[in-house]
């Protein structure tokens, strides 16, 4: 059977990813590396989530711990609206980088079935750094099982986390109530 590092950005998503991977006789082995993800407690409950299942189902998790909270914000603080794309591309390069290091011939990701993120920028990354580490990227489009996962996860009792992970990303989720509150207060 072939094995691959799947990067895991939370169990959740890992339920779109992890089937069909077995059904083609590919064996993933987890990989949680997300420095991106704030604060604390929302890291620590998508990683405990993660390694509480991974056993249930047989599948190894190697962790690279990691809460990069200020190298996080000093590297994306001069351009915000930008993020994104150093997020996906340090998680990715951590992964290949740890992939060649630790055996692995292929790598892929969970960001992959992520109906929200920007498909294209991480397969670029991922393309990127494959060559960088000399593995392969294996590139599936995990996207038509991400809400079937998701209801897997719900009916599997797993946290779900309300936001893509940092900071700026759990503002945007709420910046519509933030602005509510800030017209109401502002008439007081």
């Amino acid at each position: 059977m072939r094995t691959v590092l799947l990067h895991c950005c939370c169990a959740p998503c890992s339920l779109s990813c992890i089937d069909p991977l077995r059904a083609e006789g590919i064996e993933p082995s987890a990989f949680w590396y997300n420095p991106n993800i704030h604060p604390w407690k929302e890291y620590q409950a998508r990683r405990d989530c993660l390694l509480q299942y991974a056993p249930t189902i047989g599948m190894e998790v190697r962790v690279r711990e990691d809460y990069g909270l200020r190298e996080f914000v000093r590297h994306v603080a001069g351009d915000v609206g930008g993020r994104c794309t150093y997020c996906y591309e340090r998680r990715i390069e951590e992964t290949a980088k740890y992939a060649a290091e630790h055996g692995f011939p292929a790598f892929t990701t969970t960001l992959l079935a992520s109906l929200y993120q920007d498909h294209e920028g991480i397969a670029r990354a991922a393309e990127r750094c494959a060559g960088r580490y000399g593995v392969e990227f294996l590139y599936r489009d995990f996207r038509p099982n991400f809400r079937a996962g998701n209801q897997r996860a719900r009916e599997l009792g797993f946290y779900m986390q309300k936001y893509c992970g940092c900071v700026f990303s759990e503002q945007d989720r709420y910046q519509k109530q933030i602005d509510r509150d800030k017209a109401k207060f502002a008439e007081t």
